[in-house]
């Protein structure tokens, strides 16, 4: 039986706690199935990621740990040292 979640009726705020969340394989590529709201890094290093027009940023030595509050459709492969990403 799955557990009670007594906040399943309450509305969904952008800056709440994200319900989907996956790997992130760095691609220079293949997109999200869906657009992230942020990404956090768990082995530091340099992301690139694509915003949802396309354009590639590169966010410099982010820290272990860090959450990128970024809307991003993938990360690339080339340029992106940092490990361990999850799209939230």
């Amino acid at each position: 039986m799955p557990p009670n979640d007594k906040f399943a009726s309450s509305a969904k705020a952008i800056t709440g706690p994200s319900e989907t969340y996956f790997a992130i394989t760095p691609s220079d590529t293949v997109d999200f199935a869906e657009i992230a709201n942020s990404i956090r890094v768990g082995t530091g290093g340099d992301v690139v990621a694509v915003r949802p027009d396309g354009t590639s940023v590169t966010f410099k030595n982010c820290a272990a740990g860090e959450v990128l509050p970024i809307r991003a459709r993938r990360v690339n492969a080339s340029g992106t040292t940092a490990l361990d990403l999850v799209g939230l």
